[in-house]
């Protein structure tokens, strides 16, 4: 199919999303008055947004995705919503400056899901899956910023070992980034293919046989570190809970340890007393000002991880807001 011809039948049967009842089972209480505002910071193909717009008649809906591709198709999915419904191209750290825009500066809901859009997976020519040979790019925006290419063809031994690491959790980072280096003195990398031969080459066949596929954690890395995720995540989180009204409630969905452990801080650290030691007092200002919705991190069912695999290392958090002090900036 050509990528700029998508339709709402696309959306739909290509992407599947992760924990979707439970998503609005949780975001819903926080949505029944009109006009009421919801952020899916992570809009992909628009399935979340759809079921909040179902299932909250009362609410609208501000979705931002940083694929110009991914709001084309929500763009015509969601069109039967009307001005219930408003897409945004913009980073999800972008979240406060957006509701400064389209809302009074904050919302009731924000909703993320940091997996990699099945439109990104399934499209072999973005390079973000293992199985297909195509440029190496993964930008989820393809109008700016450096290529996977571009940091396998330049980054220190160094500096791959270290992405390696510390985003893909790969135990032979080391030896990989060696591997890479001798590889691009013959040739610069351009495709997936040939990286893909490189890693088989450098991973122990010992590992490969209980490990997985010997792509899986480089990509990985190379995804994370292309488009800054924790980075971004780490800015977009503590915006998204100073954006929250008193009532309002977020939502996170991380597939990755270092996602979700960047939830779990923020999340907790806003449900935590700052009252100091020996304090007779709480202060209104040192009082938690969210509560815990989960009691840690919410998995998929059995079922669910059956019928779409790609949720099986889902992880759900989500808390509300009591008050406004205290908050990050």
């Amino acid at each position: 199919m050509d990528r700029t011809s998508g339709s709402r039948s696309d959306a739909d049967g290509r992407h599947v999303p992760v924990l979707l009842e439970r998503c609005v089972d949780l975001l819903a209480p926080a949505l029944e008055a009109p006009g009421s505002v919801c952020v899916d910071a992570t809009l992909g193909m628009g399935g979340h947004t759809e079921a909040i717009l179902t299932r909250c008649p009362q609410a609208r809906v501000v979705g931002l995705d940083r694929d110009p591709e991914a709001i084309a198709l929500a763009r015509e999915r969601l069109a039967r919503f009307g001005d219930r419904f408003t897409a945004v191209h913009a980073v999800y750290d972008e979240v406060a400056e957006v509701l400064e825009r389209e809302a009074d500066g904050s919302a009731l809901g924000i909703l993320f899901d940091l997996g990699v859009s099945s439109l990104q997976l399934d499209e072999a020519d973005r390079g973000f899956a293992y199985r297909h040979d195509a440029p190496l790019d993964m930008r989820m925006d393809q109008s700016t910023g450096r290529t996977a290419a571009d940091v396998l063809n330049t980054y220190e031994h160094g500096e791959l070992a270290r992405i390696l690491k510390a985003y893909g959790e790969e135990r032979f980072a080391g030896r990989i980034a060696s591997a890479i280096l001798r590889e691009r003195e013959k040739e610069p990398f351009t495709t997936s293919a040939r990286l893909v031969e490189v890693l088989r080459a450098a991973v122990p066949a010992a590992s490969q046989r209980t490990g997985g596929h010997p792509a899986k954690r480089t990509f990985q890395a190379l995804r994370i570190e292309v488009n800054a995720e924790l980075e971004v995540w780490a800015r977009a989180v503590d915006a998204a809970v100073g954006a929250l009204a008193p009532g309002g409630r977020i939502v996170v969905l991380s597939y990755h340890s270092l996602e979700d452990r960047i939830a779990k801080r923020a999340l907790a650290a806003g449900a935590t007393s700052r009252t100091p030691a020996g304090m007779p007092v709480e202060r209104p200002e040192d009082a938690p000002y969210l509560r815990l919705l989960t009691r840690g991190a919410e998995v998929p069912s059995d079922a669910e991880q059956h019928t779409n695999p790609r949720s099986a290392s889902a992880r759900l958090r989500a808390a509300e807001r009591l008050q406004p002090n205290g908050a990050p900036a």
